[in-house]
């Protein structure tokens, strides 16, 4: 089993930025596709970006391109995934999770993923 721990949740101003992490507990993320995904109550789980096991490739919802970015690190020992979101929304508030699969290709589908995150709390405030 693999545990993934989310950081950088909050509150913020409309326009603002947060960064969210996601990390897996005592392991690298180097092998696993990793995805953030979204949730507000009485709405489906949405994907908003993906990344491949490389970081090569990215992939986004259209509701988010050009605000979020989806990047690994590779100079961190545990390849830590952060999500980079810049001009947040009011609509963007939700519980946000990171979900991992090890030697997965790139998906915006929840069934794809394996392992999922606690969940970390993003607001919006307008």
């Amino acid at each position: 089993h693999v545990q993934l721990v989310e950081s950088g949740g909050g509150l913020v101003q409309a326009g603002g930025s947060l960064r969210l992490s996601c990390a897996p507990s005592g392991r690298s993320f180097s092998t696993f596709a990793v995805g953030w995904f979204r949730q507000v109550p009485g709405k489906e789980r949405e994907c908003v970006a993906a990344i491949n096991w490389s970081g090569i490739t990215s992939a986004y919802a259209d509701s988010v391109k050009g605000r979020f970015t989806i990047s690994r690190d590779s100079a961190d020992a545990k390849n830590t995934v952060h999500l980079q979101m810049t001009g947040l929304k009011p609509e963007d508030t939700a519980v946000y999770y990171c979900a991992a699969i090890q030697y997965g290709d790139i998906s915006m589908n929840s069934r794809d993923y394996r392992y999922w995150g606690q969940g970390t709390q993003v607001t919006v405030s307008s």
